[in-house]
């Protein structure tokens, strides 16, 4: 019998966990390889997962419904058409929800469970460190909803544990041991990360909820859009926001446009938008201007060498995704403009590859496309800034002519902000980065595309 295993993929770096909202195929479906077998959600993408192999599909270990950590085995292939039969054949006894639950990580790492001693929670201080931002030191700190609801009514401080889940991720079992073995009260319970010094364990730091009043509707927020949620939380207590706002005058690039835009679609195929123009600008400058194209990992600063750029990009009816497009740098206007709209069609389409939204070094927000001037968008983890473009535009602007007379212009202009983390960028270091893009942009060369 030859099986595969059918995973819960890594949907970016900092992604730790997913749902299964659908299985589009059941337990005997013959399926081809690539051809798509369950629906994902993350706080990251909403897709489509295709089958690692040709074969046919003899277990599901994850109900519909269930958020299990990344490299979770959630079903089983028979390549073995004989085998295959025999497994259909073969009645399965029905497993509760709570055992399959329970089953999926243990089967995703068999040896990590049979290596942990008997007590099952100890004190982080007691376990080796794992190094800033790995993948052990996120699933511990991103166990289940219920988990961390648990963990914030008694006031503990799930990094400051280790589990028996993969890579030492905090199960129920390992919190409720964890609150027995604790000392009794009287001992100040462990801060929750985050909360108020000033409200009590298990109050949100912003205060009681809210309740509906009568006629109100009351809607349970999506899976994307809870871990959406939780994802942007983060992102805004990890960075120190600051938003720098430039007017930047795109008249040039706006003409080099008009005069190239038959000839460059009829040639590529691909609509020329301004994108590409401000892509090919903002991947120059971030190889001039390192410390923008870079990540913190508690106090080293990584420089990336490669310029890999998200674009944001809104889904209908609600929720975001951020394909990336990689090593944009090297790529020709043609080869942006290409990129831009392939990996815009596929995040519509629930197309996106994991590797499709993995990587990104440096992300840009186009809130203009629906009417907006500017914003001041949050800051994704793994990175040090993020520009937003606003709606492109005619404005009347005072000019110089040549014999040093001003006179009023209509000029096409477009509103960026630069959000970016105060811990490792400063001001003049922002800014320079800005004052070269708005150089660059006012003076793109004829012959530059």
């Amino acid at each position: 019998m030859a099986r595969v295993d059918v995973i819960m993929p890594q949907m970016g770096e900092s992604i730790a966990e997913g749902t299964v909202s659908r299985w589009l195929k059941k337990v005997g479906d013959t399926v081809k390889r690539d051809e798509p077998i369950f629906e994902i959600s993350t706080d990251k993408v909403d897709a489509e997962i295709p089958s690692p192999s040709a074969g046919t599909i003899v277990e599901i270990l994850i109900t519909e419904g269930q958020t299990v950590a990344v490299n979770t085995v959630v079903a089983r292939l028979e390549t073995d058409a004989a085998a295959a039969a025999a497994a259909a054949a073969a009645p399965a006894p029905e497993a509760p929800a709570a055992a399959v639950a329970a089953a999926a990580p243990a089967a995703a790492a068999p040896a990590v469970s049979a290596s942990l001693p008997a007590t099952p929670v100890v004190a982080a201080t007691s376990a080796p460190a794992s190094a800033p931002g790995s993948l052990e030191d996120r699933l511990r700190t991103k166990s289940s909803p219920l988990v961390r609801k648990l963990a914030a009514e008694h006031g503990v401080d799930i990094a400051a544990l280790s589990g028996t889940g993969i890579a030492g991720r905090v199960t129920r079992k390992d919190l409720e041991a964890y609150l027995t073995a604790r000392p009794a009260a009287g001992s100040a319970p462990a801060p929750v990360a985050g909360a108020s010094m000033y409200a009590p364990a298990g109050t949100e730091s912003h205060g009681p909820l809210p309740s509906p009043w009568p006629g109100d509707v009351v809607e349970p927020m999506s899976k994307m859009r809870k871990l959406t949620s939780d994802h942007m939380a983060t992102a805004r207590r990890i960075a120190a926001h600051v938003t720098t706002f430039w007017e930047i005058d795109l008249t040039r690039v706006a003409r080099i446009r008009n005069a190239m835009r038959k000839e460059f679609e009829a040639q590529s195929g691909q609509k020329l938008t301004y994108m590409p123009f401000i892509l090919q600008v903002v991947a120059a400058q971030l190889k001039r201007h390192p410390v923008l194209n870079a990540a913190v990992a508690g106090n080293d600063i990584i420089y990336r060498k490669q310029v890999n750029l998200g674009i944001a990009v809104a889904l209908d009816p609600t929720g975001l995704i951020v394909p990336v497009l990689k090593r944009a740098d090297e790529l020709s206007l043609t080869g942006l403009s290409r990129g831009v709209n392939d990996l815009a069609a596929r995040a519509r389409g629930k197309k996106l590859s994991p590797t499709d939204v993995q990587d990104a070094t440096f992300t840009i927000s186009n809130p203009g496309t629906f009417g907006s001037i500017t914003g001041t968008p949050i800051i994704p983890v793994g990175t040090t800034a993020i520009l937003c473009l606003g709606a492109i535009e005619k404005r009347p602007k005072v000019v110089t002519g040549p014999d040093g007379e001003d006179t009023l212009a209509i000029r096409t202009c477009c509103y960026f902000s630069l959000s970016f983390d105060h811990k490792v960028v400063d001001g003049a270091d922002a800014d320079r980065f800005m004052g070269d893009i708005k150089k660059a942009l006012e003076s793109f060369p004829e012959a530059g595309v």
